[in-house]
């Protein structure tokens, strides 16, 4: 995840959830990508502080610094260094085929080069560990399938050397849509006072933003007829609850709006607190977290040390 904006509870429910659910199956890297984020200017300081909001974040949804590595993307140089190798052989018409560069670049007067590239950085962060899978949701499906093609493309020209990751996504969780607009995926840039519900809000906050979340015209739940923000607080309550279909229709057909936002608002309060106060214990000792991320670093920067050295030996350059 990108160091920016504030983690919601979209980015918990559709993939920190499923990582702590998966993080003892596999060997597991989780990466802060602070140089993703730098392809728009962010302020230095918020830039530092937020690298330790995530990373702490990561700890109190669950992700154990025993078994996997979390690290700063920026700490390991080779990610960029293996990027710049992968931009030597990525044409530059796949790159301005990417559905979100055409989407950022058109809403900026000018485009720095980094947005063309931040895909070849995406596939530099995965092919240097030589992932098998990569558990992201369906909008990040066309970033795996162009690092497959950048891998293939690397293993035609220089012989094998990448594993061509799995585009299977074996990991998707609840599609949260934006609280104001539910036809929109919840978002960390969104700017709506509310749009989204931030893992670090206060209760006051979160009963107050879902309580004026987008529904419809209708009186009450009609689990047939419900409009998008309807089911999409549904969706909510049944991903924090764990309750089957059966139960949700048995407790919710008929209720009114103003009770099931109620109902929602509190479903998220009750599983929000305890997340919070581990994140209060947790950024209370800064060098403990300081110390999780030297280490992450150093477990896996090996790992990718020794494939930047494969791929110069592949490419001829001096090792």
């Amino acid at each position: 995840m990108q160091p920016t904006g504030n983690l919601h509870i979209g980015n918990y429910l559709g993939a920190l959830k499923n990582w702590v659910r998966i993080q003892h199956d596999y060997e597991c890297i989780f990466c802060i990508v602070d140089l993703h984020a730098v392809t728009v200017y962010q302020d230095p300081a918020e830039l530092r502080a937020k690298i330790s909001e995530i990373a702490a974040l990561y700890l109190a949804a669950g992700i154990d610094p025993d078994d996997c590595a979390i690290m700063v993307q920026s700490a390991v140089p080779a990610h960029a260094e293996l990027a710049w190798m992968l931009t030597c052989v990525t044409p530059v018409g796949w790159l301005e085929r990417m559905t979100q560069y055409k989407m950022k670049a058109a809403k900026q007067e000018s485009t720095g080069d980094g947005l063309l590239q931040y895909p070849v950085l995406m596939a530099a962060d995965i092919l240097l560990y030589q992932a098998g899978i990569v558990p992201v949701g369906e909008d990040q499906a066309q970033h795996l399938e162009l690092t497959r093609d950048i891998a293939q493309r690397f293993n035609s020209l220089y012989s094998d050397t990448f594993v061509v990751p799995n585009t299977s996504l074996p990991t998707v969780g609840a599609r949260v849509m934006g609280l104001d607009d539910p036809t929109q995926k919840m978002s960390k840039s969104a700017t709506g006072l509310n749009h989204a519900v931030a893992l670090l809000d206060p209760p006051a906050k979160i009963r107050k933003t879902i309580m004026r979340a987008t529904t419809d015209s209708l009186p009450a739940v009609d689990f047939d007829t419900a409009g998008p923000g309807v089911l999409n607080l549904l969706a909510i309550y049944q991903a924090f609850s764990g309750e089957s279909d059966d139960a949700m229709k048995a407790t919710f057909t008929g209720m009114r709006y103003g009770d099931l936002k109620k109902q929602v608002a509190e479903m998220v309060i009750s599983h929000l607190e305890p997340f919070q106060q581990r994140y209060r214990q947790i950024t209370a000792d800064p060098a403990y977290l300081a110390a999780i991320l030297r280490d992450g670093a150093a477990r896996v920067a090996p790992i990718a040390n020794s494939t930047v050295r494969t791929v110069k030996q592949r490419m001829g350059l001096h090792t």
